[in-house]
C-alpha cells in the first residue's frame, strides 16, 4: 500500500467517525409509519424541522425496525431515541423494554386510546400518536329520513337500519350502501364495528349468542341496502352517483365525494350496539426504548408531537388524523376536515369500544379475513341458518389461531397463548 493510499484510508476513517458521530448526535426517530418517501421527507421537513433539536426521521418496513431495536435492547445500550409504531407492534413488545411515560403529562382526548397504551399494565407504555378510521357518510338529503329524536353523531344500529328504512321508502329502491364487492373492506366492518358492538369481541365471541344476533342485524340492513352493493368496493362512487345516499367505508375510499362536492354530503361516527359503539382504529403510538441516549431529549420530542399544531402538520404529511383536540384548519382539503371531525367523534365517545387490527396472524391474515367474508355470503347473501353457519366457520377460525399462536386483541379479554374461539 503506497503512502498515499495509507493517508486517504487515515483520512476516510477520521472523516467516516466524524460522520457516524454526527448522525449518532441527532436524534433517532425509528419508526414503522410514512415510510413513502414523500411522506418521510414531509415529515422531516414539515414536521420535525420545528422541534429545535436534530432529529433523523428513518421509517422502515416492520422487520428490520424489530431487528435494530432488539439489537440495542440486548446490548443495554442504543442510539434510538423515539419509536414510532402501531398498536399492534407494541403490543407484541416486553412493556419492560419500553419506559413508563406515565409522568409526563401528555396523552391523546381519547380516554379508550390511552387505556389500550398501557398495553394490560398500570403505566402508559406509548403515547398514542396519530389514526385513521373507516367512518359513515351521506347525503345531506337524506337527513330529513333520520328517525324521531336520533342523533346522527351517537347513531345506535337500531336507528341505523331504521334510518334505511325510512330512506328506502322514500326513494323507492334501498339507499343504504355496503362496499361488499371484491375489492369492498368488508371484513373490517365484521371485525372492528359489528362484532365489538354486540359481542364485546371477534375471535373468543365469534359464535356466541350475541354474534347470532349482530348477523340477525345485518341481515335486516341487507334489505335496504342496494343490492348492486356486491360491485361496490370504494363508496365515494356510489354516494356521487346517488345509488347510496347512506354508506360506511374507510376515509380514504370517501375521500373523492367530499372533495367534489363537500356540500353535499356529511361524515360521521359508526353506530353503537349493546356492548358499546365498535370502530376500528388504525392508531399509531410513539414511544421510547429503555435503550434511549437521552431520556430528557426523547420526553421532549414526545411532547412535541402531541402539541396541536405538530398533529396538524402530521396530518397533512401522513394523513392520519389528530388524537389530541385541535381545530382543523380551514385550508384543509374537505374530504380531511369531514372525516377528521367524524373521527373525533367516534373515538372520543363515552361508549367507544375498539376492535383493533388483527395482530400475529402471519401470513394466514387473509384466511382470517375470508371466515368473516364466507360468513356474510352465507348468511346474508345465501340465507342460510346463522347458528349453523358459525359454528361451521368456528372450526376454521380456531384452526388459523391455533396453527399461528396469536394472542387476543381488543376487544376480547387477553389471553396465554392462541385466542381461543369459545
Amino acid at each position: 500500500m503506497t503512502l498515499f493510499s495509507r493517508i486517504l484510508g487515515a483520512t476516510s476513517g477520521v472523516a467516516f467517525a466524524c460522520s457516524a458521530f454526527s448522525a449518532q448526535a441527532d436524534m433517532l426517530f425509528w419508526s414503522t409509519q410514512a415510510k413513502p418517501v414523500e411522506e418521510a421527507q414531509a415529515m422531516r421537513e414539515q414536521v420535525l424541522a420545528g422541534f429545535g433539536e436534530t432529529v433523523d426521521y428513518q421509517p422502515n418496513d416492520g422487520g428490520p425496525w424489530l431487528t435494530r431495536l432488539q439489537a440495542e435492547l440486548q446490548a443495554g445500550s442504543g442510539t434510538i431515541a423515539v419509536l414510532g409504531a402501531l398498536h399492534g407492534d407494541f403490543s407484541a413488545m416486553n412493556p419492560d423494554d419500553l419506559v413508563d411515560l406515565s409522568d409526563m403529562g401528555v396523552m391523546s382526548a381519547s380516554g379508550t386510546f390511552n387505556t389500550l397504551a398501557k398495553l394490560g399494565t398500570d403505566s402508559l407504555q406509548y403515547i398514542p400518536w396519530m389514526q385513521a378510521s373507516y367512518v359513515m357518510a351521506a347525503n345531506k338529503e337524506a337527513l330529513q329520513y333520520l328517525p324521531e329524536g336520533a342523533d346522527i353523531n351517537a347513531l345506535t344500529y337500531d336507528q341505523l337500519i331504521e334510518w334505511a328504512a325510512n330512506a328506502h321508502e322514500a326513494a323507492g329502491e334501498p339507499k343504504f350502501g355496503f362496499p361488499a364487492g371484491p375489492k369492498g373492506l368488508k371484513h373490517r366492518f365484521f371485525q372492528g364495528y359489528l362484532y365489538p358492538s354486540y359481542t364485546n369481541g371477534v375471535v373468543r365471541t365469534f359464535a356466541s349468542d350475541e354474534a347470532v344476533t349482530a348477523w340477525e342485524k345485518m341481515r335486516e340492513l341487507w334489505t335496504h341496502t342496494n343490492p348492486a352493493s356486491t360491485n361496490f368496493s370504494f363508496m365515494q362512487e356510489q354516494l356521487l352517483s346517488g345509488d347510496a345516499w347512506i354508506v360506511f367505508d374507510h376515509t380514504s375510499r370517501l375521500a373523492q365525494a367530499f372533495n367534489e362536492r363537500p356540500d353535499d354530503f356529511v361524515a360521521f361516527p359508526a353506530p353503537a350496539g349493546p356492548t358499546g359503539r365498535g370502530f376500528m382504529p388504525v392508531l399509531a403510538g410513539v414511544a421510547i426504548p429503555r435503550t434511549a441516549p437521552d431520556m430528557e431529549a426523547s420526553k421532549a420530542l414526545i411532547e412535541y408531537m402531541l402539541k396541536p399544531e405538530t398533529q396538524i402538520a402530521t396530518l397533512r404529511a401522513t394523513n392520519f388524523f389528530p388524537v389530541v383536540d385541535v381545530d382543523l384548519p380551514d385550508d384543509l382539503p374537505p374530504s380531511v376536515k369531514a372525516a377528521g371531525n367524524a373521527i373525533a367523534k367516534m373515538s372520543g365517545s363515552a361508549d367507544a369500544n375498539p376492535g383493533l387490527l388483527p395482530a400475529g396472524l402471519g401470513d394466514k391474515g387473509g384466511e382470517f379475513n375470508q371466515v368473516f367474508v364466507d360468513s356474510f355470503e352465507r348468511i346474508v347473501l345465501a340465507g342460510q341458518d346463522i347458528r349453523a353457519v358459525l359454528d361451521d366457520q368456528k372450526a376454521t377460525l380456531a384452526a388459523i389461531m391455533e396453527a399461528t399462536g396469536a394472542p387476543c386483541w381488543a376487544p376480547d379479554a387477553p389471553s396465554e397463548g392462541a385466542c381461543p374461539v369459545e
